[in-house]
């Protein structure tokens, strides 16, 4: 697939972080791109403006919707696609870790029902309902890329709920590979520590010693995993791949 002004590309968590930079490649590329924010977000309007202003009209357009409720995603999904026009690439990117602090994993009593909840409907579920909403509208070379993490492969995690989503969502990529090949390619990223609005606020020795661990002695920048997005969305020959963006840490 070629990355071209046809292409129409809807990037769930789109507002922030990760997901703004894989917009923004996107729009460099020359795509339309529908952000997928959650409703209320009042920085949304700013941003939808600043990127309309740098782009051109009609380039980028709001997509208000909570993943983690299974209405909610698929109307999103479902919406975003008619006011596109089509979709050729959806990008699952929206997560949430449920905590600002670790969780130790010998820390079971925090793990609680509710908490468990958010994380799975958010980090799992609702990436495939979006899957299952927009399979049926994505042409022969579509692509879904899912934004996984190295806590999902055994690096570190928030929690063991975080952890435990992450592996899933990987295991899920290769099952949607094999379930919408040949027609669409599903491929994920699995980030390290990346610098983002959350991670900037980690205390400076909790990001020391995860830096310590990498071989290149940096962060990953959201601009990093934004260009690998895009690279498994336009290779045809990959399907059902994760790759890793950790800045080594062996």
């Amino acid at each position: 697939m070629q990355i071209s002004a046809q292409t129409r590309v809807l990037v769930t968590g789109g507002s922030s972080g990760i997901g703004l930079a894989t917009v923004e490649a996107y729009l460099a590329a020359g795509a339309r791109v529908a952000i997928n924010h959650l409703p209320g977000d009042e920085n949304v309007p700013a941003l939808i403006a600043r990127l309309t202003e740098e782009h051109g009209q009609g380039r980028v357009l709001s997509a208000p919707g909570d993943v983690s409720v299974r209405t909610d995603a698929e109307t999103m999904v479902k919406t975003a696609i008619a006011d596109l026009g089509g979709l050729d690439v959806l990008v699952n990117n929206a997560g949430t870790s449920g905590t600002l602090e670790p969780i130790p994993l010998s820390d079971l009593d925090r793990l609680d029902d509710a908490f468990w909840d958010k994380i799975l409907n958010t980090n799992l579920m609702g990436p495939f309902w979006c899957a299952r909403a927009a399979a049926p509208h994505l042409r022969d070379g579509g692509a879904i890329v899912n934004t996984a993490s190295i806590a999902g492969l055994g690096g570190g995690a928030s929690s063991m709920a975080y952890a435990a989503s992450k592996a899933a969502l990987v295991n899920m990529t290769i099952n949607l590979a094999k379930g919408l090949g040949p027609k669409v390619r599903v491929n994920a990223v699995a980030p390290g520590l990346t610098r983002t609005p959350w991670t900037e606020t980690w205390p400076e020795s909790r990001t020391e010693s995860s830096l310590a661990a990498t071989t290149l002695k940096r962060w990953v920048e959201a601009s990093d995993v934004a260009e690998a997005i895009v690279f498994l969305s336009c290779n045809e020959a990959m399907t059902g791949q994760t790759i890793t963006l950790d800045c080594g840490r062996f």
